[in-house]
């Protein structure tokens, strides 16, 4: 159930580099019952002026779940481009 979650919320991509948030590592953590589905997610930077947007595409994703959504913004530990997946660094050319 979850890797279905991670799937379809990495079809919101950041409109900067389209680029999905999973691939990005801007999703920390997912948590999912019966009843609710908890992300912990972060941006790239904490001045980003899109959390309220995420947050939205989040929850419209995930709609067909009928079940509560809550979605939970971090900053602790600060996103690095570390958590890119490796896929997405070596299409982007980034070396860490």
């Amino acid at each position: 159930m979850t890797d279905l979650i991670l799937k379809k919320i990495n079809e919101i991509q950041d409109p900067d580099i389209g680029i999905g948030i999973v691939d990005l590592g801007l999703v920390y953590d997912l948590k999912a019952d019966d009843d609710i589905i908890e992300i912990t997610m972060t941006l790239t930077t904490p001045a980003c002026p899109l959390a309220g947007n995420f947050e939205k595409q989040v929850k419209e994703k995930l709609a067909y779940e009928q079940k509560k959504i809550h979605v939970t913004f971090t900053f602790d530990p600060p996103w690095s481009m570390e958590r890119i997946s490796e896929e997405t660094r070596l299409k982007l050319g980034i070396m860490i």
